[in-house]
């Protein structure tokens, strides 16, 4: 039962409490429970939704999800030939259980899939993967632990309900019966003014998301002290990002976890407001709750404290595997133990994240990982951001390079080298930087790596050498 009984309990509870508000419109729970319940007999077997955030997508994700039914939630972004490709692969592929227009809104049987879940992706062809209905309760009981949601939490998750971050925020807090917020699409003064006028206690976003709130909220005295958690993911927060959102919410915990798709969580961490925080480290806390974390090698042997591996899971979280798109790569298993291909490290009891294999940089005979470059970098004074990628190189196979965007005027190369001396080793850190004028970003917001080879390569304006 992922949730569609608990709303069932908190519309006969609180029928007139407030369930959801999308974009200004409003759902009591007895209101949810009735839009979604009238919408179930005309809801097939398998279901393709693909809308961008309202409360209809509330009512309608409810209704496709009730009794055996299955859900595959489309990004409306996506150009509409690969909108269509997916439909296409979505009712092709699936196995529909039996439904019947009788059916009410309860859930189907805890171990039945009930949604088809696909990566994001708008340059090849996303994978999809399977969840089972018990696999997203087992994680509700683990989240709403880890991160303390209460029924008089008002959640503001601000991105679209297509990304599987926003999608599970929206479940949880149904739920767990606490208040849900979100906007038609993602807007700084909109989401300041929530917070300011909705008794909004909890964001639940990525980096680059809180440190536009956090920074613009400063500069316009926008109080967010009522702001009592703070959920981020998709990547660890940089220095500037973490000290701006202290000032911005003084009053908030602020989390970070590292978790997959198919994964679910896997680890995280709460700074408290009072708590000093570690910049520039790659650790992203200890194990969630009935997760166990272990680093193996490429035969599924443990390696020991500080060495680099696959970083793997076993809980009873993890996704069903692939309903298409699976190269053997992507979910591995090593008796049971899951990969997504992740590398890191346990040092006492606490994940470090290195990176994805693929992006590892070769250079000397030595793997760097970009991930724990950019993180130094990113605690050095002066720097708002960085991105680092191995450029070819004739004497090293590559050589490590890094963008970064200036905080201020008049950085140079030095005190970037001054300023990793400390934190990174000799032969991972850089031997060229540029300075950007932007971040490399893909059309979906990712940086990429990629981009900032090319854009060094054409000797693109928004890149300069940094002259030491």
């Amino acid at each position: 039962m992922p949730f569609l009984n608990r709303i069932q309990r908190w519309a006969g509870e609180r029928p007139h409490d407030t369930a959801v508000v999308i974009a200004g419109r409003r759902l009591s729970w007895a209101e949810l429970r009735d839009s979604a319940a009238a919408l179930v007999p005309h809801t097939k077997s398998v279901t393709s939704l693909c809308e961008a955030n309202s409360v209809d997508f509330a009512a309608k994700f409810a209704a496709a999800v009730a009794g055996g039914r299955q859900c595959a939630v489309l990004d409306p972004a996506w150009p509409g030939p690969l909108q269509e490709d997916m439909k296409r692969r979505v009712d092709a592929c699936a196995q529909p259980a039996a439904v019947s227009a009788e059916d009410e809104l309860t859930d189907g049987d805890p171990g039945s899939t009930f949604l088809i879940g696909l990566t994001s992706g708008t340059t090849s062809i996303p994978k999809a993967f399977t969840r089972s209905r018990r696999s997203w309760q087992e994680s509700f009981e683990a989240s709403i632990e880890f991160f303390g949601l209460r029924a008089d939490d008002v959640t503001l998750a601000p991105g679209p309900l297509a990304a599987s971050l926003n999608l599970y925020a929206l479940a949880e807090c149904l739920y767990a019966g606490s208040e849900f917020q979100t906007l038609e699409s993602f807007d700084v003064g909109d989401v300041h003014a929530a917070i300011t006028h909705d008794r909004v206690t909890r964001l639940v976003l990525v980096p680059t998301m809180l440190r536009m709130l956090s920074e613009r909220g400063l500069t316009g005295c926008v109080d967010a002290s009522g702001v009592r958690t703070i959920i981020c993911a998709g990547s660890k927060l940089d220095a500037r990002t973490l000290e701006a959102a202290r000032r911005w919410a003084p009053n908030a915990t602020i989390f970070e976890y590292y978790g997959a798709s198919e994964l679910s969580f896997v680890s995280g961490a709460g700074l408290a407001a009072s708590q000093p925080a570690v910049v520039g480290g790659t650790g992203i806390g200890r194990a969630f709750p009935g997760v166990d974390v272990r680093i193996l090698d490429d035969n599924g042997l443990p390696l020991h404290d500080g060495e680099p591996g696959n970083i793997c899971v076993r809980s009873a979280l993890v996704s069903n595997g692939y309903l298409w798109g699976d190269d053997g790569e992507a979910l591995k298993s090593f008796g049971g133990w899951f990969t997504v291909g992740d590398q890191g490290y346990l040092a006492n009891g606490e994940l470090h994240i290195l990176g994805r294999r693929a992006d590892m940089i070769l250079t000397s005979g030595k793997n760097v990982y970009p991930h724990e470059v950019e993180l130094a970098l990113s605690a050095v004074p002066g720097v708002s951001a960085a991105v680092a990628a191995g450029m070819p190189d004739d004497l090293r196979g590559e050589r490590v390079v890094a963008g970064i965007v200036a905080s201020h005027g008049g950085i140079t190369a030095t005190q970037l080298r001054a300023g990793l001396e400390d934190i990174l080793a000799r032969d991972k850190r850089p031997l060229q930087y540029y300075l950007l004028g932007e971040l490399p970003t893909t059309d979906r917001g990712k940086v990429s790596r990629s981009l900032l080879l090319d854009w060094i390569r054409s000797r693109d304006r928004r890149v300069r050498s940094l002259d030491s």
